[in-house]
């Protein structure tokens, strides 16, 4: 048995599930997500409880249990309270703009990098830390990895894009130099 497939769901006050035979919905005070569900795998709301169970013991069945309980997990989490995700900048003349639901970065090249945020997704700036929010937290790590992306921290300065909280493993440079 899966070790977290098999832990029940609390379902704060709230929150409603509609579970059919090909959708899984979360409605909450934050809004509302809606996720496919697996073959193989059942989805029951009993007694202000989620629980996942499985059909049989095939390694397909087996795969897919701990995954859909954590995605159910996820998204109750995300209509409740909500995921965020903070970016660090790093560099000299490197800045930040939110222009609308458009982030417009300078990261030294020769021209402004823009970021067009998608539906859902919010920024918020302070100095040169980027703070990404929404209810989904798929979409939340998505749209941090890509402006990550833009700019990965280079290991000689430490500049570029950051996690908050990252580790950046440095170099010492030149042989010749310490």
């Amino acid at each position: 048995m899966s070790r977290i497939g098999k832990l029940p769901i609390s379902i704060p006050d709230g929150v409603t599930i509609t579970v059919d035979s090909d959708a899984i919905t979360v409605k909450g005070p934050k809004g509302e997500l809606k996720q496919f569900t697996m073959a193989g795998v059942d989805v029951v709301v009993e007694n202000d409880k989620v629980i996942v169970k499985r059909v049989s013991d095939e390694w397909e069945h087996r795969s897919k249990h701990g995954l859909m309980r954590t995605l159910v997990a996820n998204m109750i989490e995300g209509v409740t309270k909500g995921f965020e995700k903070q970016l660090q900048i790093t560099g000299v003349g490197f800045r930040v703009n939110l222009a609308g639901t458009t982030l417009k970065l300078s990261l030294g090249f020769s021209h402004e990098v823009e970021y067009k945020l998608p539906e859902g997704i919010q920024a918020k700036i302070e100095q040169l830390t980027i703070t990404i929010s929404g209810i989904d937290k798929q979409l939340v790590g998505q749209v941090a990895a890509e402006i990550r992306a833009f700019k990965k921290p280079e290991p000689y300065k430490g500049k570029g894009i950051a996690y908050v909280g990252e580790r950046i493993l440095r170099k010492s440079g030149k042989s010749g130099k310490e």
